[in-house]
């Protein structure tokens, strides 16, 4: 028997639309999981980021400092990175904060949207970076997966790629905002 592919997902500053699109592959994640081994994700119950990944999928945008944490180990304990879906790729909507300081998006947030409430107390989340970045402005990305989401059908086409032993080259093949 062939030895699994060892794959992670996270998510960063994003929606997880990413996620429900890779949900959306229906019964052909049976037949991926026959294959691939889900070794980090939201979608399991994985706590730590594992050490040898073969593949990341990473969506969102690095926006405060735990996701910088994070994509720097995801980086250091993965053969390949892939940003999934224009939040990985460009920052995307988490991106429209850039305008604001995050002085006043947390006034924002917790004063104005929450009535009267204040910004949490510093150490008790994560603090904002100054702007929120795409992914390759921290590490190197092996594979640019656009769309928001990627549709399934792009999402399969990378996993069967990656089990077929390549690294997937997406190009001529999906476009942004597909």
């Amino acid at each position: 028997m062939t030895a699994k592919i060892r794959i992670a997902t996270t998510w960063l500053d994003g929606c997880s639309g990413c996620h429900m699109s890779l949900l959306d592959l229906d019964e052909k994640l049976i037949e991926l999981a026959e294959r691939l081994d889900l070794v980090y994700s939201p979608l399991v119950d994985a706590k730590e980021f594992p050490a040898d990944v073969d593949a990341t999928l990473v969506e969102g945008a690095v926006g405060n400092e735990d996701d910088k944490h994070k994509i720097f180990l995801i980086r250091e304990r993965s053969r390949l990175v892939i940003a999934f879906g224009d939040c990985a790729i460009t920052a995307n909507v988490p991106g429209m904060r850039n305008q604001f300081g995050v002085k006043q998006v947390m006034e924002r947030v917790y004063c104005e949207n929450a009535k009267g409430g204040e910004p949490p107390a510093s150490g008790d989340a994560p603090a904002l970076l100054n702007h929120v970045r795409p992914v390759h402005e921290y590490i190197h990305v092996d594979v640019f997966l656009p769309g928001c989401p990627p549709p399934p059908e792009s999402i399969y086409a990378v996993a069967t790629e990656l089990l077929a032993g390549r690294t997937p080259d997406l190009t001529g093949k999906i476009r942004f905002g597909a």
